[in-house]
């Protein structure tokens, strides 16, 4: 399970979502790696997670991890970090796609709009739907799933129809995992780059024991001027749940950072 718990951190690796940060925060945590102490400041998520346009379709990615550090070692460490070695500096390969969604229009309240027309935001086009760019979440994370954990080491991917925000995985050895994002950040340094964050919960459940986590994503996209080609610089950290009797030592820092370099290709 260790092993498990490692690999299916990845999985939510690619997904980050739209609200916008304070200018640069992103770009200066990503610069101080492996120096993180905290989490990123992040906000309350509600809808589904939003990409730049130049992000739809579907892609072929390439992720290594390059680097993994236990800044809390050897006092404290995560199961798996140690058997995350075999897999540095070996290539995954597997396909992402993005697609185009319909967004509803915002939910105008009378009489607030009335004396607070900021609230409006683009009042003549607040009433008309709106295309918007998310990713394919089961299918990236099943894909994602197949590349690390082997062709039949992933069962199925499911996104709750209520909650585009929480993901149920199933394996095999009656593994579950369920991931649910909590709060999200993201910024746009200029129109080639998207830089995000998000912190989910994650839940990890066999027959005989129960794992609890928090997962951070920080990841910076770069569309590059050759047609069809992204590359992205991602960090995951690991941070203990409350319940974790290493919870309070722990003192909100990270116990375990993951570093991969990405490489997206327009199929």
């Amino acid at each position: 399970m260790k092993k498990l718990i490692l690999i299916l951190s990845l999985i939510v690796g690619l997904i980050v979502g739209e609200t916008q940060a304070q200018a640069g925060q992103l770009a200066d945590r990503l610069s101080a790696f492996p120096n993180w102490n905290h989490k990123p400041m992040v906000q309350a998520v509600k809808e589904d997670l939003y990409y730049p346009a130049w992000m739809e379709g579907e892609w072929e990615v390439t992720s290594t991890l390059v680097d993994k550090v236990a800044p809390l070692a050897p006092k404290i460490t995560t199961p798996g970090f140690k058997n995350g070695s075999e897999f540095l500096n070996q290539p995954l390969q597997f396909q992402v796609r993005f697609k185009r969604v319909e967004s509803l229009p915002k939910l105008q309240i009378f009489p607030l709009t009335l004396f607070f027309p900021q609230l409006g935001l683009d009042s003549e086009n607040n009433d008309k739907i709106s295309l918007k760019i998310v990713g394919d979440r089961a299918f990236n994370s099943f894909n994602i799933g197949k590349a690390t954990l082997g062709e039949n080491g992933i069962l199925s991917v499911r996104i709750d129809p209520t909650n585009p925000n929480r993901q149920l995985t199933v394996l095999p050895g009656n593994l579950e995992l369920t991931s649910t994002v909590t709060g999200r950040s993201s910024e746009i340094p200029s129109e080639d780059r998207f830089i995000a964050t998000e912190i989910s919960q994650q839940l990890f459940e066999s027959s005989s024991q129960i794992y609890l986590n928090e997962v951070e994503t920080t990841t910076a996209y770069q569309v590059k001027s050759e047609v069809g080609s992204i590359v992205a610089d991602q960090v995951t950290a690991v941070y203990l749940s409350p319940k974790d009797p290493n919870f309070f030592e722990a003192s909100g820092h990270p116990v375990a950072l993951y570093r991969y370099q990405l490489k997206l290709v327009k199929r």
